[in-house]
């Protein structure tokens, strides 16, 4: 399909990441590994892989792997608050991964300065306007905005919301849009915004390429975006982060885990810390038990309100035809058949 509008809808976000397409696969744990990353870096788009809470040996084989699968850019995506950050930071330096991206909560002045040592770029997300202005100032070459309708751990505020705050004040570097996009007409909503390129998760679960087990993919399957629901935190005495997921018993399992965590702090018999980790803890066993073992009862089924658009089991190539044709498509309604001016690009 010849791109007569996308090709300068997403400009800046391509320019960026040297690739086909500016549509991202977001970094999920024990998902988003060589696999899938070099599927979608081979097709076009651009592969993230997550490092989690992988040892630093680990992260450099799968960087390593990534490689041997493709010759196209990619990602490596570190979570701040993982017990191997600080190794794993050493190990994209040593690596030279060209992009690393900084999850979880917002990176030092030095991890950022630190992670561009290898030569590659670092892009951040953003949840508050203020902090994008001190991560740009910090050196961020990009922002990542993404919404509470993303899945696994969010935020309060929708991906609607947020892009209007950010990509209507900043234009210093490229803000690419998360949380809740499962159609390529969406994502042309947000390039006309002046998004530089869009990020997704839960499509790309039910990918052929994807070594997600049978069974979790199946569960994306069957779901609607209603049964993709955060947690609650029932007690300020023990602070949690919402995770949407879809509901089963293992929510129920957290729930109960969650109540008896927060009667050990009330009491003394723990610290707030420790029932903290033991929580981050448990999400991190049972994401592993439904996307590796296939438990979709007691596992965690961590999926974005998008799990609407999940119909069936694609390759990687056809999921993002579908995306781009459909963004091309929108994009020529929108423009009545003249150029496509993505918002406050005349100003970048």
């Amino acid at each position: 399909m010849e791109l007569k509008h996308l090709t300068a809808a997403w400009k800046r976000g391509t320019d960026f990441l040297g690739t086909r397409y500016a549509i991202l696969c977001g970094a999920m744990t024990w998902v988003s590994e060589s696999n899938l990353v070099a599927a979608i870096s081979n097709e076009g788009g651009f592969g993230v892989l997550a490092g989690g809470n992988m040892p630093p040996d680990l992260l450099s084989r799968e960087i390593e792997a990534t490689r041997r699968k493709t010759r196209f850019p990619f990602g490596v995506n570190l979570i701040t608050v993982a017990p191997n950050f600080k190794d794993q930071i050493e190990v994209v330096v040593r690596e030279k991964a060209p992009f690393v991206f900084f999850a979880g909560s917002i990176p030092s002045g030095r991890d950022i300065e630190q992670a561009k040592t290898g030569g590659g770029k670092v892009i951040c997300f953003a949840p508050v306007l203020s902090l994008a202005r001190r991560l740009i100032k910090q050196g961020a070459d990009a922002l990542v905005i993404e919404g509470n309708e993303a899945g696994g751990h969010i935020g309060p505020v929708a991906t609607s919301v947020l892009a209007q705050e950010f990509l209507l004040s900043l234009t210093e570097v490229p803000i690419f849009v998360a949380g809740g996009i499962g159609t390529g007409e969406m994502i042309a909503q947000y390039l006309m915004l002046g998004a530089a390129g869009a990020q997704l998760g839960t499509r790309f679960v039910v990918a052929e390429e994807c070594v997600a087990h049978p069974r979790f993919k199946e569960a994306f399957i069957r779901a609607q975006a209603r049964d993709a629901m955060p947690t609650s935190q029932f007690d300020p005495s023990l602070p949690t982060i919402p995770v949407r997921a879809i509901v089963n018993e293992g929510t129920k399992d957290f729930n109960r885990l969650q109540f008896d965590l927060l009667s050990k702090v009330k009491s003394g018999e723990i610290p707030r810390e420790e029932a903290q980790v033991k929580l981050e803890e448990f999400w991190v066993g049972a994401l592993r038990r439904a996307v590796v073992e296939g438990d979709v009862e007691h596992g965690s089924l961590m999926a974005g309100q998008s799990v609407a658009f999940v119909r069936k089991i694609q390759p990687v190539r056809e999921i993002i035809e579908d995306l781009v044709s459909a963004a091309e498509r929108k994009l020529a309604e929108l423009s009545g058949g003249g150029p496509v001016v993505p918002a406050g690009s005349l100003c970048r």
